[in-house]
């Protein structure tokens, strides 16, 4: 099978944002190794680093090598490229623990364990960078880059002009110790390339400029960067009401990482689609194609939803996802109800009314459970009249007589109960 190009397969899926002079004939020439960085502030990647995960997953699958860097020394100073505040700083225990998580979750991606000559890596820069005394450091990197240099990126200068408050000389040296981080990794592994996102070209251009005065002209680097995904609305990708979407399912369990996919607006579903899946280029043009002509059946959030959820969690936790949100929105079974666990239970039913009984009054007729001992139904009458109309349901099943007992064994995870009136209102009763 012919290896596709990497320039040209991510420049129709529009991830490129800009890319130095020169990258394409060194990828041409040769297999080449390249790194991307990812900042190892908690044990799990969020959905903002997936694109650059991405970048890396075609990468390897073009036939070049990549190399995923955790950031445990840079982690330590905090990299004020986009930001206008300082960041906390991590102690060592904690990074080599975010390590692992990390690892594990690009694991899932890329290959690491096959005897390829382009198996990934996975390196810290806290590994070369701990013993490296600060008089070595300033004689034999500092001097190679000027401070009117330095000054002159972008991250810089919007810090000194009034952006929060103001810089510290910790992160003023951050674009120094990435810069090295590059040189290290071009003399110790042959890495040619730096990828990342496009806050980055500031630091990735002093990493190149820093090779070329340590090394010589001829030592020839490189940077891509990729886009910055925002949402089409303009606000904040990956963001939701109750903080980043994580790809640890301890975070953001699989149903809440399916929904948030498959809710994205149609603008941004054509776009996430070349980016956060490795559908071939016919396919999502034609996705798109079906999509346009019946944008109420949401296909592209449909197909987005699915292969990111089984690309992260798996084909059963992405069947789960969509057996959960049929309970909500279709006509899903009493057994489907009594199979969620129960934390995605609460999590589809979040938002809906909630009311609290004690086990001890378990016995009692439907009818009172509606109209006494909660308010789903302002009269016994009133729910009497319903339920002969049949539009009343316990647990996914239709209710037949109102007179009948609730009892212990209509229990879901041995404490709930479902009741439905009508198509669309749901309320959850928990028995304590």
């Amino acid at each position: 099978m012919a290896i596709k190009n990497f320039i040209e397969e991510l420049e129709w899926r529009g991830m490129i944002h800009t890319i130095m002079p020169g990258t394409k004939e060194q990828l041409d020439k040769e297999m080449t190794t390249a790194y991307l960085g990812i900042d190892p502030t908690a044990d799990s990647l969020h959905i903002g680093h997936l694109v650059g995960v991405m970048i890396l997953k075609h990468f390897q699958m073009c036939g070049h090598r990549p190399l995923a860097l955790i950031g445990g020394a840079t982690g330590m100073i905090g990299d004020p490229s986009g930001k206008s505040l300082e960041r906390n700083l991590l102690d060592e225990p904690t990074l080599r623990r975010n390590q692992e998580g990390i690892k594990r979750q690009l694991a899932k991606l890329l290959d690491f364990d096959s005897d390829a000559p382009n198996a990934a890596t996975l390196v810290n820069n806290y590994d070369w960078m701990k013993d490296i005394t600060f008089l070595d450091f300033i004689r034999d990197i500092g001097k190679c880059i000027t401070v009117n240099y330095m000054m002159a990126k972008d991250s810089v200068k919007k810090r000194f002009s009034g952006e929060g408050d103001g810089m510290s000389f910790t992160e003023f040296t951050y674009q120094l110790v990435q810069g090295y981080d590059f040189l290290h990794l071009y003399q110790t592994m042959n890495c040619k390339l730096q990828l990342g996102g496009a806050d980055q070209w500031g630091n990735i251009t002093t990493g190149t400029e820093l090779i070329r005065r340590k090394l010589g002209s001829d030592a020839d680097a490189f940077g891509i960067v990729c886009t910055l995904i925002t949402k089409a609305d303009g606000t904040k990708f990956g963001k939701t009401e109750s903080g980043n979407v994580w790809l640890d399912p301890r975070y953001t369990s699989p149903y809440k990482f399916y929904q948030f996919w498959l809710n994205v607006s149609d603008e941004d579903a054509k776009r996430y689609i070349r980016i956060f899946t490795l559908l071939d280029r016919e396919t999502i043009e034609k996705l798109t194609a079906e999509h346009d002509e019946a944008p109420h059946m949401r296909i592209l959030q449909k197909r987005l939803a699915q292969e990111i959820t089984t690309m992260i969690h798996s084909k059963e936790e992405y069947e789960k996802a969509v057996e959960a949100s049929e309970i909500l929105f279709g006509s899903a079974t009493s057994e489907a109800l009594r199979n969620l666990d129960e934390q995605t239970l609460l999590q589809v039913f979040e938002g809906v009314p909630q009311f609290r009984i004690a086990q001890a009054e378990l016995g009692l007729q439907f009818v009172d459970l509606c109209a006494e001992k909660t308010a789903i139904f302002p009269s016994k009458g009133e729910c009497r009249k319903m339920v002969q109309g049949g539009g009343v349901s316990l647990n996914k099943e239709k209710v037949t007589d109102p007179m009948r007992e609730v009892t212990p064994a209509d229990l879901i995870a041995g404490k709930y109960l479902l009741v439905q009136k009508g198509k669309k209102n749901y309320y959850l009763v928990i028995v304590e």
